[in-house]
């Protein structure tokens, strides 16, 4: 046989059982997730109702910026995505598609997964308060404040809620507001001592942020490359590592200061 004939009947018998795998694969599930931009929430205003900041032993501030976290919406634990869904992801700017793991790290159950959500909520804005009140050199004892937002699980929103209560209870330090009365949208999670952390699906909250009227978005440096992939048009990037980095930066934005970037 010729060696062209040789080669390509070689390549047709190695392809056969190629296209008989794909053909399992499309039916079978898979161990990722389809995630779209989620939700956004102003921390300085209300949720059904009920301010999502609430401060007692000082006058809280007036504010008309915003100051809005984000979220991604992906499908759930338990649901299957198969092939068919991830090759359709992978050709949309609107869509992700990330490892089950990624998204719901504790495993278990749907009920399991949203009580471990909550419980990261929780120890989140914990974190947050305490962030605020050692930037602003101030004791639980001589202020009180009370965080609520529903239907909202995880450590992401940690950042956005201590630069609501800085805002709230020092404004820019100089009688004005700390967005300047902007929309700035941002994510990151945050310990006690200010340290601002990463959090996974920036490209998608960047779409949520410009989709819901931002202008800024605060994101954790280590996750410029990732939020830059796919920005959109008229959102500024300003990457941030700690609390104080950033509040140092809007007032920066406000006076027309030097303003780090991505």
């Amino acid at each position: 046989m010729h060696p062209r004939h040789s080669r390509l009947r070689n390549l047709a018998i190695g392809t056969a059982p190629v296209v008989a795998l794909l053909a399992v694969v499309g039916f079978a599930p898979l161990p990722f997730s389809v995630a779209q931009p989620g939700l956004t929430a102003n921390v300085l205003g209300d949720d059904k109702g009920a301010p999502v900041i609430t401060i007692e032993g000082r006058p809280a501030r007036h504010t008309t910026g915003q100051l809005r976290m984000t979220t991604i919406e992906a499908t759930g634990p338990s649901a299957e995505v198969g092939i068919r869904d991830v090759v359709r992801a992978w050709f949309r700017t609107d869509q992700a598609v990330m490892p089950r793991d990624s998204v719901y790290p504790s495993g278990g159950s749907d009920k399991e997964i949203t009580e471990h959500n909550r419980a990261e909520m929780k120890e989140s804005q914990d974190s947050a308060t305490a962030a605020a009140l050692n930037y602003l050199h101030l004791g639980p004892k001589q202020v009180k404040v009370t965080l609520n937002l529903a239907d909202v699980g995880g450590p992401s929103a940690g950042l956005l809620f201590s630069l609501g209560i800085v805002d709230k209870l020092d404004g820019n330090g100089s009688g004005g507001e700390l967005t300047g009365g902007r929309t700035i949208a941002g994510t990151g999670t945050i310990d006690a001592d200010g340290s601002v952390g990463a959090v996974g699906g920036v490209s998608l909250k960047t779409r949520a942020a410009r989709r819901d009227g931002a202008t800024v978005f605060l994101v954790p440096k280590d996750e410029c490359s990732d939020a830059r992939a796919e920005l959109p048009s008229g959102l500024r990037l300003i990457p941030v590592t700690t609390l104080s980095g950033a509040v140092s930066a809007l007032k920066a934005l406000d006076k027309g200061g030097d303003v780090p970037g991505c």
